[in-house]
């Protein structure tokens, strides 16, 4: 695959060119260990490396083109240098060149918020198979190019892996995508160069403080994606959040809005809750639906608008609401032999083990026995720790503190930090064992029929990171080998 260089600077807007531009580019990399000879290398300055610091090497292996901020002191002979204001906007927008605009060919939908994402863009993409169409998806748990699998290592991909799975939507026969994009993604201009169809804002609870240093930054890093979405475009935001109208204040797309609570364009009400389904109205049409909770009353409701937001028949959408299936690892429930429940799901911020456990809690009863496990993951926002801890610890009967992805952490120093957020009545229905494995089986064994255990932090993921390294490990298997050491 070759393109012309004077093609590919259309899609940017350079500050200076030094060489010549008629040429043929062999690759487009940012990586410096993957350049070869006339290939076009991106020197993006990021959190903890600077692409720039490689230029001589790069240069010395005669790649055709260099882009970067900041020009060396020495220019090789041969090599076109390209200078621009942001870098990682300039690969953003030359990844989509490269891999010949794919985003322009589909209906792509992106989906921010803390809490949300992949339920929705999931939920999205398996609405519009069922409504006949080829589809995409971008998300945490799995992407997939129409019904082919590609496993998904970020929340949103560096810019060249995902052009290169959008142009294979493409070249698939898809006629929608839908992608989930963080706030890392945007603050990192990931998603730079991309055209939306849509965006939809689920909600905004503290969150990846560790790296945006404050909710402001964060908050902000979301709306930047609001603020990118052209006039044809729609922003479908939650009204009953308090930062919903706040996202779209400045974008150019026609604005619609979402409520459980208000007067909206797409209104969701719940009327019953349990275990294995909920019981809703959208728009004032009943629909009973194979999810659990108001959060995930959101989802669908976000869902319901976002379908024919994007053109799908509103009829056949409420039909099809009934037919969607949980995400895996999103309020998974299991059930014992002797009647103990056990609910997987991936809630990691305060907010998210609010809505889950207000969710068991509203189906249990007052009287019924809530037993929690949860963790919280190293090299991560600190603040959250006890935050998590109290909020687990006040709505439920019982809770273990134990160990989540550690990753270089010492994870007896993680959990210290948690029982830092609880009173002396809650540490008296706490107890720390740091083997997530071992947490989970105490608390199954804890458990009398009747009783919800409620696995928090991990969800889909296989994986426990220790020391830099992953090992498997799913809460999945692990609480249905609980229950058969009941």
């Amino acid at each position: 695959m070759t393109s012309k260089l004077s093609s590919l600077l259309s899609a940017i807007k350079p500050l200076q060119i030094i060489g010549e531009t008629d040429k043929n580019i062999t690759s487009l990399e940012s990586d410096s260990r993957k350049v070869e000879k006339d290939a076009m290398f991106v020197a993006v300055k990021g959190i903890s490396n600077d692409g720039h610091k490689y230029i001589p090497m790069v240069a010395s292996a005669h790649v055709g083109a260099i882009v970067c901020e900041e020009l060396p002191s020495t220019l090789e002979k041969g090599i076109t240098y390209i200078k621009v204001a942001d870098s990682a906007e300039a690969l953003g927008r030359l990844a989509s060149a490269w891999y010949g605009y794919p985003s322009s060919k589909l209906s792509l939908v992106g989906v921010t918020g803390t809490n949300g994402k992949t339920t929705t863009a999931t939920l999205l993409y398996e609405m519009a198979r069922l409504e006949g169409f080829k589809a995409g998806l971008l998300s945490t748990v799995c992407n997939y190019v129409g019904d082919r699998p590609v496993p998904a290592t970020h929340t949103t991909p560096d810019p060249l892996s995902l052009n290169e799975l959008l142009a294979e939507m493409v070249a698939e026969g898809c006629e929608y995508a839908f992608m989930e994009v963080s706030s890392h993604s945007t603050a990192q201009k990931r998603v730079a160069g991309l055209k939306f169809k849509g965006g939809i804002f689920t909600n905004l609870t503290r969150d990846h403080l560790d790296y945006h240093g404050t909710v402001e930054n964060y908050m902000n890093a979301k709306k930047a994606f609001f603020d990118m979405l052209p006039p044809d475009a729609f922003a479908l935001t939650n009204a009953d959040d308090k930062c919903g109208m706040y996202m779209v204040q400045n974008t150019k797309a026609k604005v619609y809005t979402y409520s459980l609570r208000t007067d909206a364009d797409f209104k969701g009400r719940v009327l019953e809750t349990r275990l294995d389904g909920t019981l809703m109205t959208l728009n004032g049409r009943e629909v009973e639906v194979q999810f659990t909770g108001r959060f995930n009353a959101y989802n669908l409701t976000d869902v319901f608008g976002a379908s024919i937001l994007s053109g799908f028949d509103p009829e056949e959408v409420i039909v099809n609401m009934s037919r969607l299936v949980p995400v895996a690892g999103r309020f998974q429930p299991f059930i014992s032999k002797d009647g103990v429940a056990a609910i997987v799901d991936y809630a990691h911020t305060p907010d998210a083990l609010i809505n889950v456990l207000d969710t068991i809690r509203e189906i249990v009863g007052a009287d019924g026995e809530i037993i929690t496990v949860v963790g919280a993951g190293g090299n991560r926002d600190h603040g959250k720790r006890p935050m998590m801890a109290q909020e687990a610890a006040c709505r439920s009967d019982f809770l273990f503190l134990t160990s989540d992805n550690p990753r270089n952490e010492d994870p007896d120093s993680i959990i210290m930090m948690m029982k830092e957020g609880l009173s002396g009545d809650e540490l008296n229905r706490t107890e720390c064992i740091t083997d997530r494995r071992e947490a989970i089986r105490a608390a199954v064994r804890k458990a009398k029929p009747g009783a919800v255990v409620l696995v928090a932090g991990k969800g889909h993921e296989t994986y426990q990171e220790v020391c830099g390294v992953r090992h498997h490990f799913d809460d999945r298997e692990e609480v249905k080998e609980a229950f058969e050491l009941r």
